[in-house]
């Protein structure tokens, strides 16, 4: 079975649960209106509560040409080295916003990734799963 096919491992789908679970949190106390960098704080503060490791503005190499370079692309969340997470503070979601999330998964060779948008009324509607 190519990996396409293959189910989002477990270890993965409890990750981006708890992103979710905290991303409801942080909407619910703070409402859409803000920073996107105040967004991450509160959804950082969210996860070491829940005690999910994470690293915040994780470097991702490229490789070009059979080379790695640093070139300075950072994702907004790593959560248990298995989910993804870009976030949004803005007023509508762009295909290129998930663009660059496939793009993410593709470099980091994870499966799942979540656009998450603060910028909207009920939180739901700002929350789109992304697999390969």
């Amino acid at each position: 079975m190519p990996p396409s096919y293959a189910p989002i491992p477990p270890r993965a789908e409890r990750a981006a649960q708890a992103v979710v679970d905290a991303a409801y949190r942080v909407h619910s106390g703070l409402g859409p209106g803000l920073l996107e960098c105040v967004y991450e704080a509160c959804l950082c503060h969210e996860l070491r509560q829940m005690s999910m490791p994470f690293t915040a503005q994780a470097a991702v190499p490229v490789v070009y040409d059979g080379i790695t370079l640093d070139a300075g692309l950072r994702l907004d969340l790593l959560v248990d080295d298995s989910v993804v997470v870009e976030l949004k503070a803005v007023e509508k979601v762009l295909p290129v916003h998930e663009a660059q999330l496939l793009t993410y998964l593709k470099l980091t060779g994870c499966r799942l990734g979540l656009l998450i948008n603060f910028n909207v009324p009920l939180v739901r509607d700002g929350i789109k799963r992304m697999a390969l």
